[in-house]
């Protein structure tokens, strides 16, 4: 199964300091945004990852994050030369994807939750497509699903003013290879975009789209805007504190993996900041920790 993370954008609900910064650069508490939807990939063991940005940003991306080897995989760049959707993605990505199954997570969700990593591993070879459901408080912010009497999936709708439910899709969406030929005929919203939903419906009208509620301990953020941002710090920094285990943290998610090895977390170690150096130190001296 491919990845791919959709970074684009102009994060204007950010200004002004989105003018000087791509957004999935800010850090969220201890690390870089961009941390949290590559290190679901990672955890759903997803080793290839298409990184998609804005052409001006390809370079700031690559500079953090380089080929992705140091943590045992490979992360390719493409280019959005301006917002046309999610599902133009899947256009961007097309050669990328080829003829394998591939999952989209956007470069401003975190999810975080127990088990949640070996959960989504169950789609590595998905037929159709799987999609989730997370009860908001504002559901007419997202892409909404409606829900017949028995629980199933009957339409989707992008940011309705009278939502049907209160159940959002976030931004994680597992895709069989023919995703790309369905996103290729999705006609532009009246925003100009080609809307995510247009395709969720299509896989939907044909019967081939499954729909799971994320359990209510799993966390989902969408960190679009200052006051989200502050409350995803404050999420992370919180559980980090308490439970005294990091949160995205890539170095550590390769080594239980084993994409990397003990001597290579080591190396990695003594590159990073005194608080992380150390949290990693304590993995490597309890080996038996290694694996989930």
């Amino acid at each position: 199964m491919k990845g791919l993370i959709l970074a684009g954008g102009t994060g204007s609900r950010l200004y002004p300091v989105t003018k000087g910064v791509n957004k999935h650069l800010i850090p969220i508490f201890d690390k870089p945004m961009i941390y949290y939807p590559l290190a679901t990939l990672m955890s759903a063991g997803i080793r290839e990852i298409l990184l998609i940005t804005n052409p001006g940003d390809r370079q700031s991306f690559q500079s953090l994050l380089g080929d992705g080897n140091q943590f045992g995989i490979d992360i390719q760049f493409a280019t959005q030369d301006h917002p046309g959707g999610l599902a133009e993605a899947f256009i961007i990505g097309e050669e990328f994807i080829s003829d394998q199954s591939c999952a989209l997570i956007l470069g401003d969700n975190i999810f975080h939750g127990s088990g949640l990593g070996r959960q989504l591993m169950k789609y590595q070879s998905i037929v159709g497509s799987k999609i989730f459901a997370y009860q908001v408080a504002n559901p007419g912010s997202y892409g909404v699903i409606e829900f017949d009497n028995l629980g199933n999936a009957v339409s989707i709708e992008e940011k309705p003013e009278i939502p049907k439910s209160a159940y959002a899709v976030p931004g994680l969406y597992f895709f069989d290879s023919e995703v790309c030929d369905f996103a290729k005929k999705v006609i532009p919203s009246k925003r100009a975009e080609k809307e995510i939903t247009h395709v969720l419906q299509s896989y939907l009208d044909l019967g081939r789209l499954s729909v799971e509620i994320l359990p209510r301990g799993t966390a989902w953020l969408d960190t679009g805007t200052f006051s989200s941002l502050n409350d995803a710090a404050n999420f992370v920094r919180i559980l980090e504190e308490r439970q005294g285990q990091k949160i995205a943290c890539l170095e550590e998610i390769a080594w239980r993996q084993s994409w990397i090895s003990t001597e290579s977390l080591r190396s990695l170690a003594s590159q990073e900041s005194d608080s992380n150096r150390e949290y990693l130190m304590k993995l490597i001296a309890s080996e038996s920790s290694r694996g989930w």
